[in-house]
């Protein structure tokens, strides 16, 4: 009798957080109208967002004149980026992801990077989004590009790249993370 009323709890509880997942939508690009910062993305976005005004301004500009290094692109491209999933976490009032963000976003562009591997959460100046997407990356500064593999971190970049070059940061996690694969077989 114990078995079944604990095999009935459990059946209950499992659609209820069916349920409740259903439920839940996710509201992507979000955009609020700020009091001292103006217009701001919030939350899950997709890149399209960044290609309108007044993001564009911004954006188009250092995305167009970013010239990046093509040798490392051609690494980075060998030791396979795109089968990685990255999320980025960033804010449009930020000047770091004014930077950061487009020269990323024409990194990926010239790898091919697919598009449903990237995950843009933007926050406001508290570093929160209003659903709270960026709780369980501990974000401490804006943009942060965390580098992930089968749902692990591997590496991330804050704020700015070591390197001075998003490409040149990612080619060392990479490497790192393939070194680290390789040594478990030795």
């Amino acid at each position: 009798m114990k078995k079944i009323i604990k095999s009935l709890f459990a059946a209950a509880t499992i659609l209820l957080v069916a349920q409740s997942c259903e439920a839940q939508k996710v509201v992507v690009n979000r955009e609020v109208d700020t009091t001292n910062d103006g217009k701001m993305l919030l939350g899950t976005q997709t890149k399209s967002q960044l290609l309108k005004e007044p993001y564009s301004s911004w954006y188009t500009k250092e995305h167009d004149q970013y010239t990046l290094d093509e040798a490392t692109v051609a690494q980075l491209k060998k030791e396979k980026l795109n089968s990685y999933n990255i999320t980025l976490v960033m804010g449009t009032w930020c000047e770091d992801s004014h930077h950061e963000v487009p020269r990323l976003m024409k990194l990926l562009e010239t790898l091919k990077y697919p598009e449903q591997k990237l995950n843009i959460i933007a926050v406001n100046r508290k570093k929160e989004s209003p659903s709270g997407e960026e709780g369980i990356y501990n974000i401490q500064r804006v943009p942060t590009i965390i580098v992930q593999k089968y749902g692990k971190e591997i590496g991330r970049i804050v704020e700015t790249p070591k390197t001075f070059y998003v490409e040149k940061d990612l080619l060392e996690i990479i490497k790192k993370d393939n070194s680290s694969i390789k040594d478990l077989f030795k």
